[in-house]
């Protein structure tokens, strides 16, 4: 198998040239955008757990109503159903925001960084860590996958 078909083979290397100051800069620059991912999952679970309790307070304004309680359920459907959750946004429009704004320009930036300093490789800084800890020869603690 060519190289050109494991890619696995140098994608995470160190380019040679390239000092340790400068990896471990664009690792810290990697977790930072690996934090604004997770915070970005958080996001989509605020989104669909709102989604999910405006469709639950809707359900609950029909069992109110079936139950003689018209008033309440009235209340409940034009209070709560289809209510914005922060001024004139639902949480589509917050994550759609956070992608446009935050999200994606982080992104933008760390492969502009990785293309600029490290030849466009990724995890060079985690790469190294694994070879540093790992044991050599050792299974289950191999460098990369076999061919």
């Amino acid at each position: 198998m060519s190289e050109r078909h494991r890619p696995w083979l140098e994608r995470d290397r160190r380019p040679d040239g390239v000092d340790d100051d400068t990896v471990s800069s664009v690792g810290k620059l990697g977790e930072a955008v690996e934090w604004i991912e997770r915070a970005r999952g958080r996001l989509y679970d605020f989104h669909q757990m709102s989604g999910h309790a405006d469709l639950l307070l809707g359900e609950a304004a029909d069992e109110l109503d079936e139950a003689g309680h018209g008033d309440l359920a009235d209340r409940i459907r034009t209070e709560f159903v289809g209510r914005n959750v922060i001024e004139g946004r639902w949480t589509f429009q917050i994550v759609e925001e956070y992608d446009a704004t935050y999200w994606s320009p982080a992104r933008d930036v760390k492969t502009a960084v990785e293309r600029q300093l490290l030849d466009g490789r990724e995890h060079v800084f985690e790469s190294e860590m694994k070879e540093d800890r790992r044991t050599d020869g050792r299974r289950h603690h191999e460098s990369r996958p076999d061919d």
